[in-house]
């Protein structure tokens, strides 16, 4: 009787797996959308709001909808990232190094159109009083 129970009990847990509901995967949020190879520009700070995720120039971002919008960003390209405050890689210009991430300082947000992968820089867009030569308040 008792190899009669073992031989029924599995494929009842078989039955029990196969009808247990799924449980879906979690979706990325904040930064973590952004996939590995790619220049990805965020609306909202830490990672938050719309996302463009690029891999190379790009001379208006309204194209993408973006255009001065930006308030954060991640460079998971090995290149760096010069960031054009006008479209066309014209105006000043501000570089987020490989792997760079963080929220621009306030000066910086809403405030880039263009983005060049690589290349030169323009020139700099300055240096906000006391914020040194960085334009991102954490990396």
């Amino acid at each position: 009787m008792g190899k009669k129970l073992q031989m029924l009990a599995l494929p009842v847990a078989a039955l029990a797996l196969a009808l247990a509901p799924a449980i879906p995967a979690q979706a990325a949020d904040g930064y973590d959308r952004c996939r590995t190879g790619y220049y990805c520009m965020f609306s909202g700070l830490d990672g938050t709001g719309d996302m463009i995720e690029i891999q190379a120039s790009v001379p208006d971002l309204a194209a993408l909808g973006m255009a001065g919008r930006a308030k954060s960003d991640w460079n998971r390209t090995g290149s760096y990232v010069h960031l054009h405050s006008e479209a066309g890689y014209q105006g000043c210009s501000a570089v987020t190094s490989p792997g760079g991430k963080g929220n621009f300082f306030i000066t910086y947000r809403d405030f880039f159109h263009s983005v060049r992968v690589g290349g030169p820089n323009g020139h700099s867009c300055g240096t906000p009083p006391g914020e040194g030569l960085l334009v991102k308040s954490h990396a």
